[in-house]
């Protein structure tokens, strides 16, 4: 929005060309999006307690969890609101792009909002069924797939996709690309889901995500700096990095609120939408493949789960003390506060290999 209100006024205004610069706007959209969450945060907090939005806390669960109950949650309206008014503000409204990932988030994050309420406010013990919401992420699946499909980047095949490390090579999946799509967000969701289980684990490892997909969206929608990495230029994807700071901005301004001790938490509405928006950017700069590796400490809790289901059906016993992961560390003797700054530095780690293979292609 300030980039068509102001842009246009540089040449009677000079100072004004620096909104033509993507790095620019991205500072200020991490900068507003992590301001927002940091006002609005306690007001927001109030009003969930006092409507008495409190977490229902599992009986199963590690015991020294069960202190948090009534700790307020749908936190996440935070997030969603911190993103959305910071894009809009800081991006170029004319990129496709951008229109795409950030109707994704608020798609997600409506879902999430449906389930935290049925499950918070009217007491619906499972909240939103599963297969709602799982229809709710195949949908967006399908809507990201054909928004990508039908509008094909100039140089790339539709249905067209990059695999890591190995230069000039990608993999032409067709209309096998629909559900692929579908299986990245719908993962990528899901996965973001499951992870937020600890006081600032999520936020915090969603942070280091965005920070390795803004650089490759910057990297991605640079014509000089996709030629000398000799990988595919998409044209319009270097808006996204707005996007992914304001993911940044939003998540580490809900942290302030979300660290241990929690004062709230981000509930479905956090945890759906941002999973949603990461699966989302993937996508579109195609970089589905490498979003394993950018979210490698998502996937590692996803496939925790997996494994603890697929190995107690099939032979009656566990894996793991718990899943997701992070409870198996739990209940292995870590602290919590230890096993989310580990996870953390795992996630760091990760957001550096996954930049690392744009040089190495």
């Amino acid at each position: 929005m300030l980039y068509w209100l102001l842009y246009p006024l540089h040449e009677q205004f000079a100072p004004l060309n620096v909104f033509r610069y993507i790095t620019f706007r991205s500072a200020y959209a991490l900068a507003t999006a992590l301001l927002i969450a940091l006002v609005l945060g306690p007001p927001v907090i109030a009003r969930l307690r006092q409507l008495k939005i409190g977490q229902k806390v599992r009986d199963d669960g590690p015991q020294s969890h069960l202190t948090k109950a009534g700790t307020p949650t749908m936190g996440g309206v935070l997030i969603v609101i911190a993103i959305a008014v910071s894009t809009l503000l800081w991006g170029n409204l004319e990129s496709r792009y951008v229109l795409i990932a950030l109707a994704a988030t608020l798609w997600m994050g409506l879902v999430g909002f449906i389930d935290d309420y049925l499950r918070v406010v009217k007491h619906y013990k499972k909240g939103l069924l599963g297969r709602y919401k799982l229809a709710g992420q195949i949908l967006l699946g399908i809507g990201v797939f054909f928004a990508v499909y039908l509008h094909p980047t100039p140089g790339l095949e539709p249905g067209e996709t990059n695999i890591p490390f190995l230069k000039d090579t990608v993999v032409h999946l067709g209309w096998l690309y629909l559900p692929f799509v579908v299986l990245v967000v719908t993962g990528a969701s899901n996965a973001v889901n499951l992870a937020d289980g600890l006081d600032g684990l999520a936020s915090g490892l969603t942070a280091f995500a965005a920070v390795a997909l803004g650089g490759m969206c910057y990297i991605t929608g640079h014509a000089r700096f996709t030629e000398y990495l000799q990988i595919p230029f998409i044209p319009e994807t270097g808006e996204l990095t707005v996007f992914c700071a304001a993911i940044i901005g939003a998540t580490l301004g809900f942290l302030w609120w979300n660290c241990h001790p929690a004062d709230v938490f981000m509930g479905d509405t956090g945890s759906l939408s941002l999973g949603a928006a990461l699966g989302t950017v993937a996508v579109l700069i195609r970089r589905e493949f490498l979003l394993a590796i950018v979210c490698a400490v998502f996937v590692l809790e996803a496939l925790s789960v997996m494994a603890q289901v697929l190995s107690f059906k099939l032979w009656g016993t566990r894996v793991l003390r718990m899943a997701p992961l992070h409870h198996h560390f739990e209940l292995s003797g870590w602290k919590e506060s230890r096993v989310v700054v580990r996870f953390w530095i795992a996630a760091a780690l990760a957001a550096l290999v996954s930049l690392s293979t744009l040089k190495l292609q």
